[in-house]
């Protein structure tokens, strides 16, 4: 009875964090005041209750790929995954025909310092750090408590993608990629809608990626590394292939 009881606690608390995730991104972080700075703080301070959440829950450190035996075998995939997205980037900004594809103009207007402030502190601790803990920490281990691996795989996924409908919809311009989306598209909802769908199945399979590594390296480390190269160093991509013209 104790077991069923537990068992019936975690789905709810699982339920209620899919829904909370996407009230966070969708309504609560837009709504602080001070962003993007509050928001950076915001989501470390959700990082870490959720931990303690997650823990009171009866999740494990193991579980939760935090466990710290299995730091080398992150440390591993990780910096292999880190190197070749630098690499890419490397490859994309000493090709001028290819620098296009890494223009965002959310980093086109930024200064040196300002660039910095977001590869080297609002991507490491408001977005990696707690994407990373919140689906491929808590709610993939929860989702692992209750179903089998590929459901609760494919759970975690999908909140993923659907976590970044709020951010596709900021960054349409970003590049220009998603603006021939928008523009060949039959319409300027439905090129919104398309370039909206189409990033969050994007996200979402990165997603299905970042779960991967965790589970094959048994550490969240290997996937908030690939998380934090692809996301940083596209900052500096951008800076440096607005900068070279």
């Amino acid at each position: 009875m104790d077991g069923r009881a537990a068992r019936r606690r975690l789905g709810v608390a699982t339920a209620g964090l899919c829904v909370g995730l996407l009230a966070w991104n969708t309504v609560v972080v837009p709504a602080l005041p001070g962003r993007p700075a509050s928001a950076v703080a915001a989501n470390a301070g959700a990082t870490v209750l959720l931990l303690a959440a997650a823990r009171w829950w009866g999740l494990s450190w193991a579980e939760l790929g935090l466990a710290r035996r299995r730091l080398p075998a992150g440390a591993r995939w990780g910096g292999v995954s880190a190197a070749l997205v630098l690499a890419a980037y490397a490859g994309a900004l000493a090709v001028p025909a290819l620098r296009p594809l890494l223009a965002d103009a959310r980093v086109a207007g930024l200064d040196g310092p300002a660039v910095a402030v977001r590869a080297l502190v609002r991507v490491p601790l408001g977005t990696v750090a707690w994407e990373e803990v919140a689906f491929r920490g808590v709610l993939l281990a929860a989702a692992c408590r209750l179903l089998p691996l590929p459901a609760a795989t494919a759970l975690s996924c999908a909140v993923f993608g659907l976590w970044h409908v709020r951010p596709a919809l900021r960054g349409l311009d970003a590049n220009a990629a998603a603006d021939a989306i928008a523009d060949d598209a039959a319409g300027g909802l439905l090129g919104t809608g398309t370039a909206v769908v189409l990033t969050c199945l994007g996200t979402a399979a990165a997603g299905l990626l970042f779960t991967w590594l965790r589970l094959r390296s048994g550490s969240l480390l290997a996937p908030a590394l690939l998380h934090l190269a692809t996301n940083s160093l596209g900052v500096l991509a951008a800076a440096a292939a607005t900068r070279a013209g």
